[in-house]
């Protein structure tokens, strides 16, 4: 008898954890093998059950939002995915600010705030991210980060305690924040905008860059986003440009011709295609320019 399982639907229904799922179902790169327990949480009591339920059972476990920035390897995932983007997205604007749950997704927040006359938020509007994974990389677009508009962010710590962070003490930097090593998990944030007097002007922002985007940007793929974190002093897609790979391709994994910072999958990658471009890419920049190009893709799964 899978004791583990009996007692996760025993507190939180058995619709709510399936057994091994295909992550390749709930990742922006539509790549990833199967999930042991996946686990769609409704609040924070439930997430904290469940993760004092994995340490007690010695059951590794991960926390997932859109999937909008992973990649699962081939094998998939040898424990429990705590999803929070099904249960876990109230969005609600009071004055000039917005709280929201770790699981809402950023457009959402961003069609909240324009429709109460916010403005501060525009750039995460075509972010396909949560609230969550935001605050984790401290996720950014268009000269907007998370660490211009969050006022305090809830967690639960590592000892399981329910702990409200301001926002200068979360260490937000470039893409990173103290989130990971200090092994919290964020059930919520409140959002500081400013009013503003035209509504229909967020609007107009909003769907500007969002037109950037989609002509920058491969969207017409299943990628994770950027792939790379900008190098000091350099661009990752300039440099990758300029070491001649764009285009370059592994099985269905490829660096976008449309803009090199983005490997997508062009039709049915592995998770091991994409790893191969990735180090591929990494060794031919070095090689070239000796700069080292960080992954901001989050990788699961993998030995």
């Amino acid at each position: 008898m899978d004791i583990f399982y009996h007692k996760l639907t025993e507190k939180l229904g058995e619709e709510a954890v399936l057994r091994d799922e295909p992550l390749s179902r709930h990742t922006s790169f539509k790549i990833g093998g199967p999930a042991r327990y996946f686990i769609d949480v409704c609040d924070a009591e439930d997430i904290k059950y469940t993760v004092s339920l994995c340490r007690e059972m010695n059951v590794p476990f991960a926390i997932l939002g859109n999937g909008s920035n992973l990649l699962v390897s081939d094998e998939g995932y040898d424990g429990a995915i705590i999803c929070l983007a099904k249960g876990m997205r109230e969005v609600k604007a009071e004055g000039e600010r917005i709280y929201a749950k770790a699981g809402a997704l950023l457009s959402v927040i961003a069609r909240e705030a324009q429709k109460n006359s916010l403005t501060g938020f525009e750039f995460a509007g075509g972010i396909p991210g949560t609230l969550g994974g935001a605050v984790v990389m401290n996720a950014g677009a268009y000269g907007g980060e998370m660490v211009q508009v969050i006022e305090s962010v809830d967690v639960i710590t590592k000892d399981g305690d329910y702990v409200t962070l301001r926002n200068e003490e979360l260490g937000f930097g470039y893409r990173t924040s103290v989130v990971p090593a200090k092994e919290y998990i964020v059930i919520g944030a409140t959002i500081k905008l400013t009013k503003a007097e035209d509504k229909e002007a967020i609007m107009d922002t909003m769907k500007e860059l969002l037109a950037k985007r989609k002509a920058k940007q491969p969207l017409e793929y299943p990628s994770a986003g950027s792939t790379f974190k900008r190098p000091e002093g350099y661009f990752a897609a300039k440099l990758i440009e300029d070491a001649g790979l764009k285009g370059f391709g592994i099985g269905g994994a490829y660096v976008s011709e449309k803009h090199s910072g983005f490997v997508v999958n062009k039709g049915k990658a592995t998770a091991k295609d994409v790893l191969m471009v990735i180090e591929h890419v990494q060794k031919e920049v070095w090689n070239q320019f000796e700069v080292k190009l960080e992954p901001e893709v989050k990788m699961l799964g993998f030995n």
